[in-house]
């Protein structure tokens, strides 16, 4: 799944958009040796591997599971090792006029950090927490095309939500 830098990034949250924290009804995919201990992992939908593949981007891991991503979480859905976002210390940059002060109020913690790492490229932010201050930093810090977009964590990723993916990336082409 790596690409050049002619493909949009794609920045991709775990918890939520790929497991599901629904009610009781969620499907679950157990493995021969069982979740490692986690057992979130049984909500991984081996079938979102494939759906990810096809999309024209160059996936990162945007996540807490940090280091973890690839061996529990990629290696599991059949993901090749894929980038994992760092967060570097950024300078401070201006909050926008009207936030609550420091932090732009609500602003998520991977913000600043993927804004910076994508340095003009457009990207796809796949993420359950994402704010409508989150979309305004992003279009007032990023000067290429974005896509914060915002999973329902109760269905993870879902068909509706690949179409609407990649319509977009398609049009960045």
């Amino acid at each position: 799944m790596t690409r050049s830098d002619r493909y949009p990034l794609l920045f991709l949250d775990i918890d939520g958009p790929l497991i599901p924290f629904g009610g009781a009804a969620y499907p679950t995919y157990p493995v021969p040796g069982g979740a490692g201990g986690n057992p979130l992992l049984d909500r991984l939908d081996p079938a979102l591997a494939p759906r990810l593949a096809t999309l024209p981007c160059e996936p990162v891991w945007a996540t807490t599971w940090g280091a973890d991503a690839n061996p529990l979480v990629g290696r599991r859905l059949g993901l090749p090792d894929l980038p994992l976002l760092d967060v570097p210390d950024l300078p401070d940059l201006p909050d926008l006029p009207g936030a609550a002060g420091p932090g732009v109020g609500r602003l998520h913690w991977k913000t600043r950090s993927l804004v910076a790492w994508a340095a003009g490229r457009p990207f796809v932010w796949v993420d359950d927490e994402i704010t409508s201050e989150d979309r305004v930093w992003v279009a007032a810090y990023h000067p290429g095309p974005a896509l914060p977009y915002r999973v329902d964590p109760r269905t993870g990723l879902t068909d509706g939500d690949f179409v609407v993916l990649e319509d977009w990336l398609r049009r960045q082409e």
